[in-house]
């Protein structure tokens, strides 16, 4: 059964990729990250940069004046929510300006962006249509369970519940969890009690105060429809792999829960968007991590590693790239740059791509063309030299949002600050020793705030930092 249930899955992205090229080939960027990582504001900041035709001198297209113009289309998928741009431009641009929700479930948006090529035989007018599809990260982390059984998964998330940095959040399920019989005899209460636990658990290690990257199963923090149903009423339990378990045991219908999990959740995911992908940005709150410390670091680079396994990348024939597309160019993206000095901005991109080295050398397979870029999608805050004394220190200045704490500085929301940062080591491999992270506890003296959206003018596009940069490397090909 698994073999022509594989079978099918895979015709069916077949079927799917044919379809999308005869209707006319649009080039489809994924758009994800971790948690708290920006990718509402990016896909606002995006699109609005390109239908107000904003300075965005690194992408070629624009700076040779060969973008004619850009609108918004219907989107072709009338099954997927559409993007809300409008809503969330006016929450960014608005009179109480303030940071839109994060994503939490698949949307999409179609772009028309009609330029004049610049090579090539067909010189002359051309149409681009770029259909953006934003995804929350965690989906994209639970591709790693389709190659994984319930009991490897078991093993793997309750061994990472006892690490240092996640013991003391996953206490009270791990004190349930050895009170439980994987071997007795199923009940429904005890498997509610259990989820529930590992839910908070997960929950608890997602929080701005330990900013961990969430382990699998990532519906468990945004249920949907689903919530309650038994395909999310399932935790690990510490059994054998390759040991199938009692009949009516505890640890059959966890099993059983799990593999329903993976193929009435995930594979459509996989199959139905996933697979359809050409292009993907993956964004990262490296900062948070970094203002967290060492576990946290650790943590992320972990997740990375996961991120990578999950693409089926590589460079495709034209042939493949009909009948079985795969995403051909990656862009890993530490964001909230605009929370450093420019001082730190090339600092924090190398200790993005030593983290994402990493993770591409542990991952098997990946054929892709990476990038790392550091930016911000909508710049917050502007730069400023305050003398202290007889120093020059480089400073950010923007409007903390109400309630950030510096030492004893409480921010109201309302009054402009000056913040120093902090710098960024000049070597990144200052943070690492060998395969492991090595940032002392004492030397994390970086100072991040969160700040409020940028006052910008109306029919203007907002400030960004290296928002043009990130384009050129995903679509500037196809634009020229």
């Amino acid at each position: 059964m698994p073999f022509l249930e594989n079978l099918a899955s895979e015709a069916g992205i077949v079927a799917r990729s044919l379809g999308d090229y005869l209707r006319g080939g649009a080039l489809r960027l994924g758009v994800t990250g971790l948690s708290r990582s920006g990718k509402t504001v990016f896909v606002t900041s995006l699109v609005n940069n390109l239908l107000t035709q904003a300075r965005l001198p690194v992408l070629a297209v624009a700076a040779e004046g060969r973008l004619a113009r850009a609108q918004l289309d219907p989107q072709p998928d009338d099954a997927v929510p559409r993007f809300p741009y409008e809503e969330h431009l006016a929450a960014l641009s608005g009179p109480d300006r303030h940071w839109p929700q994060s994503t939490r479930r698949i949307s999409q948006l179609r772009l028309r962006i009609d330029f004049a090529r610049a090579t090539g035989w067909n010189k002359g007018p051309a149409r681009l249509d770029l259909d953006i599809v934003d995804y929350p990260g965690e989906w994209l982390l639970d591709l790693t369970l389709l190659d994984k059984s319930y009991a490897r998964w078991s093993n793997e998330t309750i061994e990472a519940s006892r690490a240092p940095a996640r013991a003391p959040l996953a206490g009270a399920w791990l004190a349930h969890l050895d009170g439980l019989d994987p071997q007795g005899a199923f009940d429904e209460d005890v498997a509610r009690a259990a989820a529930t636990l590992f839910t908070q658990y997960l929950r608890a290690a997602r929080g701005d105060e330990y900013a961990l990257s969430t382990l699998p199963p990532g519906r468990f923090l945004m249920p949907g429809d689903l919530e309650g149903s038994p395909a999310l009423t399932f935790a690990p339990l510490p059994v054998e792999d390759n040991v199938e378990p009692a009949a009516g045991s505890l640890a059959a219908m966890m099993q059983r829960r799990y593999e329903s999990y993976k193929t009435h959740v995930v594979k459509p995911f996989f199959r139905d968007h996933f697979s359809r992908l050409d292009r993907q940005i993956v964004l990262v709150d490296a900062l948070g991590a970094l203002n967290s410390g060492p576990a946290a670091l650790r943590d992320l680079e972990n997740a990375l590693t996961d991120v990578m396994r999950a693409f089926r990348a590589g460079r495709a024939s034209t042939l493949a790239s009909i009948l079985r597309p795969r995403v051909d160019r990656i862009l890993f993206a530490a964001t909230k740059a605009d929370h450093l000095h420019h001082v730190s901005h090339d600092r924090l991109e190398a200790i993005l791509r030593t983290l994402a080295g990493k993770a591409v050398a542990r991952a098997e397979g990946v054929g892709a063309e990476i990038d790392v870029i550091a930016l911000a999608a909508v710049r917050a805050t502007r730069e400023a030299t305050i003398r202290h004394g007889r120093d020059e220190l480089p400073a950010i200045i923007g409007t903390p949002e109400r309630g950030e704490r510096i030492g004893d500085q409480l921010f109201d929301g309302v009054a402009e600050a000056a913040v120093f940062p902090g710098q960024l080591p000049d070597d990144p491999e200052q943070l690492f020793a060998g395969d492991a992270l090595a940032l002392p506890e004492a030397d994390n003296d970086l100072r991040f705030v969160r700040f409020r959206p940028p006052i910008w003018a109306k029919g203007e596009a907002p400030p960004h930092i290296r928002l043009d940069r990130a384009l050129q490397f995903l679509i500037g090909d196809r634009l020229a």
